[in-house]
């Protein structure tokens, strides 16, 4: 009977990854619309102009807008393997095949003692409810990258710090990755990989670094969580406004600066937070380069100055890849965010104008679904501690027992 019942498992997982995927390509090619502004401008305009230029051999360089470390061309480029579709068709069919391969790996990540297809659960319901946006920016490649690296560590080390290094460079955050892995070999292999390919962009295309003052220079968007100051703000006087800027729309005016300041603290105490985690952690168990990944990828998430909605796609991939395992503590903070998805999808794109307004639902919107990070963040750090780190009094003394301790006291 079990093995009957898991392959009926098997098929109803398949069946809705099928229906929902199909749901979601019907919106980005607009056969169904959408509510809120059209997501897939980012492919047929951005994207679409970057090929352009790509394809004459250097980077986007006076774009403001190209804000992507230089493994990023490949995934504007790749819809050139398929020349017999219109460029934002291309785009979301490759989106597709991501997806896809994100699953597969996740299921063949499920087998085996102690693992679980939770995980695979946990991608197939929390996708859809993003909405279109997964499809219509190239997050999606970047996770499937991060998924195989992460699942690839246990027994391909060089693999997978391999992988680590390139999705680094499709878009920087997967070198979080790296934090919860032990063995030497995965960080040599990460850093030839990272010179290497690095190396190659910049002789071969000119402009490949040039993204770093770019995002240098970004201000405070409204849907971080520093920008529900603003919001509020706008209510009591504050006589900011809020414009595209970079690429994304952000808060300009009085303080800013001061919010943007303060996002960037708040990241340095996470990494500093991390850093000391990874002094400290001394029992490291299968799932713990998974559990440290999202833990990592959460708070980098949480304190930026930038939570785009398809970041959320970042932290359903490494969350997925911690409910493989079914030892994994990252059970609750998975499912605050695949309860924050929902709330994304309704911020952007359906009522996104209410946020951009500040007005109470947007502001509504923007709480439920940052709090919900902010919690998961919280409850993630706090598990990864006490699974990893010993507790005071397991930590034998280096000095022995003390005075109090070797003194007997007559009775």
């Amino acid at each position: 009977m079990e093995p009957t019942a898991a392959r009926g498992s098997l098929a109803g997982l398949l069946g809705i990854w099928g229906v929902t995927r199909a749901a979601l390509l019907l919106c980005v090619l607009k056969v169904v619309v959408f509510p809120g502004p059209d997501v897939t401008s980012d492919v047929s305009v951005i994207y679409r102009g970057w090929y352009d230029v790509l394809v004459t051999g250097t980077f986007p360089q006076d774009d403001v807008t190209w804000q992507y470390p230089p493994a990023a061309a490949l995934a504007v480029l790749s819809p050139a393997v398929l020349p017999f579709l219109e460029y934002a068709t291309a785009f979301f069919v490759l989106a597709l095949v991501a997806d896809a391969a994100a699953l597969a790996l996740l299921l063949r990540g499920a087998r085996g003692t102690g693992r679980s297809r939770r995980g695979a659960w946990l991608w197939v319901a929390a996708v859809p409810l993003l909405g279109p946006t997964v499809y219509a920016r190239y997050d999606v490649m970047v996770t499937a990258v991060a998924v195989a690296a992460l699942l690839a560590a246990g027994r391909h080390p060089r693999l997978a710090g391999a992988l680590m290094a390139f999705g680094a460079l499709l878009k920087v955050w997967p070198a979080l990755l790296l934090l919860g892995v032990r063995r030497r070999v995965a960080w040599v292999s990460a850093a030839v990989t990272g010179v290497a390919v690095a190396g190659l962009f910049a002789v071969l295309m000119p402009g490949a670094f040039a993204f770093l003052g770019f995002q240098r220079d970004r201000g405070t968007e409204v849907e971080s969580l520093g920008s529900l100051v603003f919001h509020v703000a706008r209510h009591h006087g504050w006589d900011g406004e809020v414009l595209l800027n970079y690429g994304s729309v952000e808060f300009l005016g009085p303080y800013v600066s001061w919010v943007s300041t303060g996002a960037l603290f708040l990241t340095g105490a996470a990494l500093a937070w991390l850093v000391l985690w990874r002094l400290l952690a001394t029992r490291f168990a299968p799932h713990t380069a998974a559990d440290a990944a999202f833990t990592a990828v959460l708070l980098f998430t949480v304190t930026s100055r930038v939570i785009s909605p398809q970041y959320m796609v970042w932290l359903v991939g490494t969350a997925a890849v911690c409910l493989c395992f079914r030892e994994s503590r990252m059970g609750r903070p998975a499912a605050l965010v695949l309860a924050a998805c929902p709330a994304t999808m309704l911020e952007f794109p359906v009522w996104f104008g209410h946020v951009v307004a500040s007005d109470a639902l947007g502001i509504t919107l923007l709480t439920i679904r940052n709090g919900l990070l902010v919690a998961a963040s919280l409850l993630a750090a706090r598990a990864l501690w006490r699974a990893t780190v010993p507790a005071r009094r397991e930590i034998p003394s280096a000095a022995g027992p003390s005075w109090a301790e070797r003194t007997t006291v007559p009775s």
